[in-house]
């Protein structure tokens, strides 16, 4: 993030009398957003993975929370909050320059997250100084003068709206604009899918299939009941369905990339004798976690799809591969920022390999399930058409209506969520999944 949108000719000056402080209540928290942003935009990070750094020293959670809420929020709206700082200077700046960063987090503060406009204006001002401070408060006050607002549903970046508009048509992006518009609400699994009316009810949710609760306003999620005695998990309902096609148990089942374990759980709670493998030991200790939490027994193993292999073939795998996760931008607004065409065909490389390892630990007759959080044709649609033509011991199962949430519908052999199915009902994260069968 360069400091200036002009190589600087001058020495700094020192900050006029009545600046703000160094340590200007709620700076902590701005100055991690700035830091959020940054490695999101300019350095593309996961918003996730930066947050521990860029918010190192700050000790309150609620100042944490506010600096992931201002730097999510900011890239949720980022090509309306530029189209606003470039409409109010007099030659655009770059898109690098420490004043835009700075006035995005005022910007999005004050016009989506509620922040009176002198507070938004003088928690960010520290960050900059000199000439960059007269710059960024008279353009953020000449805006909040104008009376300016943002849309009511983001703009997507133009590049990810014209590769879904090119993928899935204009009425596609619409609905990812009024998607990402907001958090989406909060699923459940439930260990039990008998228990589905006894949680709705306590929990205030609404359910859309067995197994399954909506929350809407969920508040602390440690604090709501049945947590602590392990009687369901976190997963958006669209993430659940892979283990769903899967079944009640009837032996061994491999879940390969399992980490954080969600879809591990489900098929241990179906029944199923589950080896969790992933390659990365610590998001392993997740799914440690989760299973003691659940009392689920699970096979955790640490090992590479394209280098481990079973001891024997098994009927049942789940593949759940690694991709872009643009499906899950409601969620990650981040992943639109940071994936890039060349790196959707780099993964689409890599789930094409651990698909066709995978296929060969089949047992005749038995299913795998593959999957991804993407909405890319090529880490969906593309990877089942080019294993078809290459297997011809394979052959597609559709998934049933009763498999489906209510109000889901599925045209083709395999099943695609996304943003355009029950958005009346806040929505699904977008998955591409197919289940296939090896013939005996």
């Amino acid at each position: 993030m360069s400091d200036t949108p002009r190589a600087r000719t001058a020495p700094r000056k020192p900050a006029r009398p009545g600046g703000q402080p160094a340590r200007a209540p709620g700076l902590p928290a701005r100055r991690a957003a700035l830091r959020l942003l940054d490695a999101v935009v300019r350095r593309g990070l996961p918003l996730e993975a930066a947050l521990s750094a860029a918010t190192q020293g700050i000790d309150r959670p609620e100042d944490r929370a506010l600096a992931h809420a201002i730097a999510a929020e900011a890239l949720r709206r980022l090509p309306d909050l530029d189209a606003l700082i470039d409409s109010a200077t007099s030659r655009p700046l770059p898109d690098d320059a420490k004043a835009r960063f700075v006035l995005r987090i005022a910007l999005v503060q004050a016009l989506a997250l509620g922040t009176p406009g002198h507070a938004a204006i003088a928690t960010v001002l520290p960050l900059v100084d000199g000439g960059l401070r007269r710059l960024v408060h008279g353009v953020f006050g000449n805006l909040i003068r104008k009376g300016v607002t943002l849309p009511e549903f983001p703009t997507l970046l133009p590049e990810v709206a014209f590769r879904w508009a090119e993928k899935w048509g204009d009425d596609f992006v619409t609905a990812a604009e009024r998607a990402i518009a907001s958090p989406p609400p909060l699923d459940l699994t439930l260990a039990d899918p008998d228990e589905t009316a006894h949680w709705e009810q306590e929990l205030g949710g609404t359910s859309l299939m067995p197994g399954h609760v909506r929350l809407y306003d969920a508040g602390p999620i440690t604090s709501l009941p049945g947590f602590a005695e392990g009687r369901w998990w976190v997963q958006d309902i669209a993430a659940s369905l892979p283990a769903r096609l899967l079944g009640a148990g009837r032996g061994k089942a491999l879940d390969l990339c399992a980490a954080p374990g969600g879809k591990a759980l489900q098929l241990a709670a179906a029944g199923w004798d589950v080896v969790a493998l992933d390659r990365s030991a610590g998001r392993l200790a997740r799914v440690h976690e989760n299973a003691e939490r659940m009392g689920l027994s699970l096979d955790i193993r640490e090992g590479d799809v394209l280098r481990w292999e079973p001891e024997a073939p098994v009927p049942a795998i789940l593949l759940d591969a690694p991709c872009s996760a643009t499906g899950i931008f409601r969620r990650h607004p981040d992943v639109l920022h940071r994936v890039r065409q060349r790196d959707i065909t780099e993964i689409a490389e890599l789930q094409s390999a651990m698909l066709a390892r995978a296929v060969d630990w089949l047992q005749p007759g038995g299913t795998i399930i593959y999957a991804t959080c993407s909405l890319e044709p090529e880490e969906g649609e593309q990877q089942i058409e080019k294993l078809l033509h290459d297997r011809s011991d394979l052959e597609i199962v559709p998934p049933r209506p009763d498999e489906l949430p209510v109000g889901c519908v599925s045209d083709t052999p395999h099943l695609r969520t996304g943003p355009t199915m029950l958005a009346d009902k806040g929505g699904l994260d977008g998955f591409f999944i197919a289940r296939l069968v090896r013939k005996g």
